[in-house]
């Protein structure tokens, strides 16, 4: 009697099928060569398994990754924590990030194990979702820990922190690594200019999400990036005119079921704009 595949072992299987066949003759992992660190933030791969994300990964030729929880609870135990780790750099992938985590419970043992949690993985920064009210306690823990705190802001639905320059209030006076996720999808959807939201940002800047709009107003019109219209050229020109080193993830969060075609798009653009510049 035959044995049925689940749909998530098919997702694998297309995902280990496409990464050998980019073993051989794929561009060189995209390193520091454009000054900051283009990546995947692995929310894109949600409905994949950790060792499939990582086989994604492989197949993109990325080398930088942000961990979200479907990939490594945060509750998870330091042995768990320790071998995930393990698992990435096995893979000569580098851990820039954690998150999105939400900073919402103004519950102080929350925040140490969301510190500690990234702490065991190396990661330097946290992405994360506070309110105006848990802002001023995650300071604390960013003098602790040494750790970024790049908050993400979620666009015209987030009663906190919509746009950047939200963000930048909020932060103001504040240790210097207190500072931004710029998430350019939602920040075109709240009228801002993206590019002068990075200028403004400058050294605040701790992370972004890179993502494109068919309709830069409209949330459920992300396309792959390089077919909408965001400006992705002048972002990129802004981040290297400013000396941004740190990472800017894809964060493809359409086609959740087989996501590598639009990734590997989006990467393919990114990479020919990354070349052009440097010509």
């Amino acid at each position: 009697m035959p044995m049925k595949s689940t749909r998530r072992e098919l997702m694998g299987g297309a995902v280990a099928a496409l990464a050998a066949a980019n073993a051989s003759g794929a561009p060189p992992k995209l390193g520091d060569e454009a000054g900051f660190k283009l990546g995947v933030a692995s929310y894109s791969f949600r409905k994949l398994s950790r060792a499939d994300a990582i086989k994604g990964m492989k197949a993109l030729n990325v080398q930088y990754i942000n961990i979200k929880e479907s990939h490594l609870p945060l509750t998870s135990t330091p042995a768990e924590i320790a071998q995930a780790r393990k698992e990435f750099e096995d893979a000569g992938l580098t851990i820039l990030g954690v998150g999105n985590v939400s900073f919402a419970k103004n519950d102080e043992a929350e925040m140490r194990r969301n510190f500690e949690y990234a702490k065991q993985l190396g990661a330097p920064v946290i992405v994360m979702a506070p309110t105006h009210e848990t802002v001023g306690k995650i300071e604390k823990y960013v003098k602790e820990y040494n750790i970024k705190a790049a908050i993400h802001n979620h666009g015209p639905e987030d009663k906190h922190f919509p746009a950047p320059s939200d963000v930048l209030k909020a932060v103001k006076g504040m240790d210097p690594r207190m500072g931004l996720c710029i998430d350019v999808g939602h920040t075109a959807r709240t009228g801002a200019d993206v590019v002068q939201s990075i200028k403004d940002a400058g050294p605040r800047l701790h992370d972004m999400h890179i993502k494109d709009l068919a309709d830069m107003m409209n949330k459920n019109s992300q396309v792959a990036v390089g077919d909408g219209a965001m400006p992705i050229p002048a972002i990129f020109r802004q981040l290297q005119k400013q000396g941004y080193k740190g990472g800017v993830m894809l964060e493809y969060e359409i086609h959740a079921d087989d996501p590598l075609p639009g990734m590997q798009k989006s990467f393919a653009y990114m990479r020919g704009v990354l070349a052009g510049m440097k010509a």
